[in-house]
């Protein structure tokens, strides 16, 4: 079973966290079962940004992004080499490490 280890974020994982996920999840779905709050005010849909991630380690071991994440990512706050959208990130083999933005486009926070 892989591990992500979350990098600290002042809100949703003080000290940092890791967690074991399976093989074949999101890496939303991880986080969310796992207790970590991460936005995704479209319902894992892929149609906003605010799931947003970036894959510090482990990146080439997702699956390949689509057209459409490629576009909504031009959205995101903090947009780095190494991002995705949690939501279309599909948790493989190996352990990832991942850090969660600061910031997400949305005004105003979900509650799922």
């Amino acid at each position: 079973m892989p591990i992500i280890k979350i990098l600290p974020h002042a809100e949703l994982a003080p000290e940092g966290k890791e967690i074991k996920a399976n093989v074949g999840d999101s890496i939303c779905e991880a986080l969310l079962d796992n207790g970590i709050e991460i936005e995704h005010a479209c319902d894992q849909s892929c149609a906003c940004t605010t799931c947003h991630v970036i894959v510090r380690q482990g990146f080439e071991s997702l699956n390949e992004l689509d057209e459409n994440e490629e576009d909504l990512l031009d959205r995101a706050w903090g947009l780095e080499a190494q991002s995705r959208l949690s939501c279309q990130a599909f948790v493989a083999q190996k352990d990832l490490v991942i850090e969660i933005p600061k910031y997400t486009i949305n005004h105003a926070k979900e509650l799922h």
